[in-house]
């Protein structure tokens, strides 16, 4: 029995699947698993899935809910962390857990009493925060969620962020000490990307033999953007009518940006594809000529990353973490956030100069390769749950249980 067991706390894992947190997790703990840590994720249940099983080395433990119960969002959130912290309790007491990696806010409540109750280190990665999503602190629902970022960066002994623009938002925001934030990246697996396939079939469903395709996968929400590449589309058409654009994803503003479509009269060349599986999403990415990522707030930009591993030349915005690997004209080209000329002048440069749209994407594909795959990222953070577990053992269960190892500002978190 291995000592290195570690409890990962996460509100999605596959097949329940909402945003890029899910893969992210999945990916980490399953490459975690390679590394043979013994790998126990707690997370919320999904329909017609089982309470526990093994996939890709990885336990996985769902806690039921009562969702058709459940009256509100955050009477939903209070009994996850209540059914979290029952069942990770119970895992603890029949083997004791290393350490505790929390991801995001929904998890803080199990995560800082399961380590202030059992005395098991606690890491926390913070994808993202509710003010860069929102643009501010605007009603008592961001103001809650605020608090609860700043606890979980409060309980924890190191916080790890996926960029240096993360690594600022946490100081600014939380006054979180700059020596206590680790940026250890989002990774992918390039070769996920390396399988035979015949694209003119599919790409044939969605644009004739000379057009371009055009290819954004993510969350249909305000902070992604999409709605500037929709103003961005006339122009582009009026300058490449083939161009053709494809929107993979769900989300509120669904039904917003349809009808932005129809009233910029572009409906005939966009098709919103909904939610595809991972099998599907991989093809698209392969028959795509570029991948656009308009992001308005963007923490990291995974979808970036997927782009690069599949080969293909990335347009995207100069906000947040995109901008740590996404090298202007060398690794894809970036345009200024918000500004629909702009993304069109990015695209455009693409599929007008393929020599440079090739150059770009097998540069691009080698820095994946090198730099942000899971072996790397999965070493990185291996690297850190030795460090903190060395240092928790110098101040034993009760010091882990009482404090967190840096104190941060205690006074009420800022707000932008």
């Amino acid at each position: 029995m291995t000592d290195k067991r570690l409890l990962m706390l996460s509100w999605e894992y596959p097949p329940r699947i909402i945003g890029g947190l899910a893969r992210v997790v999945e990916a980490l703990s399953r490459q975690l698993a390679n590394d043979k840590w013994e790998v126990h994720v707690v997370t919320a249940d999904h329909p017609g899935t089982p309470e526990h099983e093994v996939m890709d080395g990885v336990h996985v433990h769902r806690v039921k809910n009562q969702t058709d119960m459940t009256p509100d969002f955050l009477t939903w959130v209070n009994r996850l962390n209540f059914g979290m912290l029952q069942h990770a309790i119970q895992l603890h007491r029949k083997h004791p857990f290393s350490i505790v990696h929390a991801h995001d806010w929904m998890v803080t409540d199990a995560a800082w009493t399961i380590k202030s109750g059992c005395g098991i280190p606690m890491v926390a990665t913070m994808h993202a925060t509710e003010a860069g999503r929102m643009h501010g602190i605007h009603n008592d629902l961001n103001r809650y969620i605020h608090q609860m970022e700043w606890r979980l960066t409060f309980e924890s002994w190191e916080v790890i962020v996926n960029s240096h623009s993360m690594h600022a938002e946490l100081q600014r925001l939380f006054g979180v000490p700059k020596d206590k934030i680790v940026v250890i990246p989002n990774g992918t697996d390039p070769d996920t990307f390396n399988f035979d396939f015949d694209p003119y079939p599919m790409r044939s469903q969605y644009a004739g033999e000379y057009d371009q395709i055009i290819l954004y996968v993510g969350r249909l929400v305000n902070e992604k953007g999409v709605q500037i590449l929709l103003d961005a589309a006339p122009k582009i058409l009026s300058a490449c009518p083939g161009a053709r654009f494809l929107i993979v994803g769900t989300g509120y503003y669904m039904d917003h940006l349809k009808n932005q479509a129809r009233s910029l009269g572009i409906d005939n060349y966009v098709r919103f594809l909904g939610y595809v599986d991972d099998d599907s999403l991989k093809k698209f990415f392969k028959i795509s000529d570029v991948v656009c990522i308009p992001s308005l707030y963007e923490p990291f930009g995974i979808v970036a990353l997927e782009g690069m591993a599949a080969g293909k030349p990335v347009v995207t915005s100069d906000t947040g973490g995109l901008t740590d690997f996404v090298e202007h004209g060398v690794t894809g080209l970036t345009t200024y956030t918000g500004d629909s000329n702009s993304l069109a002048w990015g695209i455009l440069e693409v599929l007008r100069n393929p020599e440079l749209a090739q150059r770009m994407a097998k540069d691009a594909y080698e820095k994946v390769q090198h730099i942000y795959n899971w072996k790397v990222i999965a070493k990185r953070t291996e690297e850190l749950y030795d460090k903190v577990i060395a240092e928790a053992a110098e101040i034993g269960t009760e010091g882990v249980s009482s404090r967190p190892k840096v104190p941060v500002s205690a006074s009420k978190p800022a707000v932008s």
